[in-house]
């Protein structure tokens, strides 16, 4: 049982992250800000896949205008990402963002960012002090001597200081690299000194095998720890891939539970059937199902049903057939071109009949 690192709870719309809330997972749309029907498309997507908070870009006054009606008909809580303008997150702050996230030191003097720390606490809308590697200042890297943990989380340390300077705590923090390595010791250095729930997550983790592997090293090892109180998984790839991604990060080290699980086994010379492939269709067959199950799909009849006991529904496979199997138990045999379809068929069956 991981023991969370306690925080504040901060809510982000009617989401609460930190303190005792569940660990919350978000992506950020991909859609142009500005075409409306395309992001709240996008955003029902997410909602549909098990995202809890999204966030979109505001690169101009138009998009910040958008949200009005975006954030009017969305049902996921929206953060609005701002770079460089204040008067950005001051017109999506007023057009109903849940969350505005900000580096304080890319948007301008001390008397900008007062302003939009007094609006935000006048509507009690969170800010996310969000540095990247990219983004630290210059006085910070010859401080430090360059990007490292040192500087990153000082950067953020010394804009988190900024907003207190106001009487500002509705705080959720973020210190990110493409180096998964880098992200923990960042967060780490933090963890002892700040109240504050943390948005964790690697950078720029890369395309769909590998941004996943890079993020769940960076992500599962702080979250080990009990730091992390939201997650995003950033990929080069559909936002959808994201939450399913943190989603499978979280059921992994028993921080979430419910939905579709898949085990399956690796092919070996026992293997007599077409094993990878059916595993992938399986998988992707059975990604958006609204159940709490899990599914394996096991390369050998003999020992399948035995090893997957654990599972609700199975299939193993024997000679050019598959053994459909549930909790260990034998059900029937099925020609290898039908076990996806007789196995998703019974995935159905049973969920109805509850």
């Amino acid at each position: 049982m991981i023991s969370r690192f306690p925080t504040r709870k901060v809510m982000i719309g009617d989401v609460a992250v930190g303190g005792d809330a569940p660990i919350a997972i978000q992506s950020m749309n991909n859609t142009d800000t500005r075409d409306v029907e395309a992001t709240l498309a996008q955003i029902n997507e997410l909602k549909a896949c098990g995202c809890d908070i999204t966030r979109v870009a505001i690169l101009n006054m138009e998009a910040a205008q958008a949200l009005k009606e975006i954030t009017r008909r969305s049902p996921l809580p929206v953060v609005a990402d701002i770079h460089f303008d204040y008067r950005l997150a001051l017109e999506s702050m007023r057009n109903g963002a849940a969350k505005i996230r900000i580096n304080p030191g890319n948007i301008g003097g001390e008397d900008r960012v007062k302003a939009v720390v007094d609006l935000a606490k006048e509507r009690h809308i969170p800010i996310r002090v969000g540095v990247n590697s990219g983004s630290i200042g210059k006085d910070m890297l010859a401080r430090y001597g360059g990007v490292n943990a040192d500087s990153l989380s000082q950067s953020a340390l010394e804009s988190i200081q900024l907003l207190e300077k106001w009487g500002f705590e509705d705080i959720v923090v973020s210190m990110k690299s493409s180096d998964p390595l880098l992200t923990i010791e960042s967060y780490r250095r933090l963890r002892e000194q700040i109240p504050y729930p943390f948005h964790v997550g690697v950078t720029e983790a890369g395309t769909l095998r590998e941004g996943v592997i890079r993020s769940s090293v960076g992500i599962g090892a702080l979250l080990s720890e009990g730091i992390g109180d939201t997650i995003r998984v950033s990929l080069t790839d559909e936002p959808k891939e994201e939450v399913r991604a943190g989603i499978s990060i979280l059921r992994s080290l028993g921080l979430r539970t419910g939905g579709m699980r898949l085990v399956s086994c690796p092919t070996c010379g026992r293997t007599q059937v077409p094993l990878i492939e059916v595993a992938k269709e399986v998988e992707k067959r059975i990604a958006d199902l609204p159940y709490n199950m899990t599914v394996a799909v096991m390369g050998c009849a003999v020992n399948g049903p035995g090893e997957a006991r654990e599972a609700d529904v199975g299939i193993a496979g024997g000679i050019d057939e598959f053994l459909l199997f549930s909790r260990g138990e034998p059900v029937s045999k099925v020609r290898k071109e039908d076990a996806v379809d007789e196995l998703i068929k019974m995935i159905i069956s049973m969920n109805e009949a509850q």
